[in-house]
């Protein structure tokens, strides 16, 4: 098994290795291009820094590290790491752990086991929904999160530093103002939420990163931020969690997933992706209520479950049969970047 990360490592060259890690940061948004990942990763230490807390971004390596390296020791199916496919859970736990913990030697082990277990949830969970025609997505990172996040109550050495307490749900009234001269630093920031940071430089950053392997993945990414924070807004939800983008960065993934991974660009696979967006809103709303008594985040639950429930239907938007189940399958090959 090490023999495969030997080879990754120096046969192919730390370059090339390099580049299956940047691929991996990029495939969170669904381009296996190395120059988006640099952007991500870039904009992942820019937000982290302005945040006072760079242990994001070295946790985003870690975990982005761990979990490649985990495909290679397990001998899984090397073409996915290859792509990148290996990583993107991974990187996002890194994200995670940081955000919601203290920076303590237990976190970081936990780290490095989180993300390392995503590389085979990923795996099992992708065997088992194959059937449906769909993947797993980002629910191995949500999954794996969700278990630590909830064994954290009950071991203090993963100490809980940024997450609230079980609390049963009540009533919440909207609270504050929307200001439209701030409408395009709210969008950015819900790009940017997508690896739990928040900074409007870093959602630019993100953005440019999509554009370079797919101008439309980047513009339904700001498609899917702009109509979640008006159909948040619209439906009363809390204006500062709207304005930090909180409603907005599962509905980014949920219109680049629709509108240009899964589907040809068209008026109809379009339709769809909107009507995708506005559910993703109401399924985060609802999962915000239901994590409460427990204690714990949706994270990008709110987008795997909306697209399965779009993608399952298997509806014809193209003239090809739609096949889910591979991002770089028939269907969406030509969709997915590479560099």
């Amino acid at each position: 098994m090490a023999n495969n990360l030997q080879t990754a490592l120096f046969d192919r060259g730390l370059i090339g290795f390099l580049r299956i890690l940047l691929r991996g940061a990029g495939q969170v948004m669904f381009q296996g291009n190395a120059w988006t990942g640099l952007f991500f990763i870039v904009g992942i230490f820019w937000g982290a820094y302005m945040s006072d807390n760079l242990n994001v971004a070295w946790g985003a390596l870690l975990g982005l590290m761990s979990s490649t390296a985990t495909g290679y020791l397990l001998s899984l199916p090397e073409k996915d790491g290859h792509d990148g496919l290996w990583g993107f859970n991974g990187i996002l736990v890194g994200c995670a752990f940081p955000t919601f913990m203290s920076n303590t030697f237990w976190m970081w082990i936990a780290l490095i086991f989180c993300a390392a277990m995503t590389t085979w949830v990923r795996s099992a969970l992708n065997n088992m929904m194959r059937t449906y025609k769909v993947n797993s997505f980002t629910f191995p990172f949500v999954l794996s999160t969700w278990i630590f996040l909830l064994a954290a109550h009950l071991m203090p050495a993963l100490d809980l530093s940024n997450i609230s307490a079980p609390e049963l749900p009540s009533h919440i009234t909207s609270g504050g103002y929307l200001y439209f001269h701030d409408l395009v630093q709210y969008i950015l920031r819900g790009i940017s939420q997508v690896f739990l940071i928040d900074s409007w430089v870093t959602g630019m950053l993100f953005l440019i990163g999509l554009a370079l392997a797919s101008s439309w993945a980047a513009l339904w990414a700001i498609v899917g931020s702009a109509l979640s924070i008006f159909t948040a807004a619209a439906l009363g939800a809390s204006a500062e969690h709207i304005s930090h983008g909180l409603y907005s960065f599962s509905a980014v993934l949920t219109a680049i997933a629709i509108a240009t991974v899964f589907y040809k660009p068209s008026l109809r696979s379009a339709i769809w992706a909107l009507l995708g967006i506005i559910a993703t809103v109401i399924v985060q709303a609802a999962m915000n209520v239901m994590m409460m008594p427990v204690g714990i985040v949706t994270l990008t639950a709110p987008f795997c479950i909306t697209t399965w429930l779009f993608l399952m239907p298997l509806l014809k938007l193209d003239k090809e049969e739609p096949d889910h189940s591979d991002w770089h399958g028939k269907g969406s090959k030509s969709r997915v970047q590479k560099s």
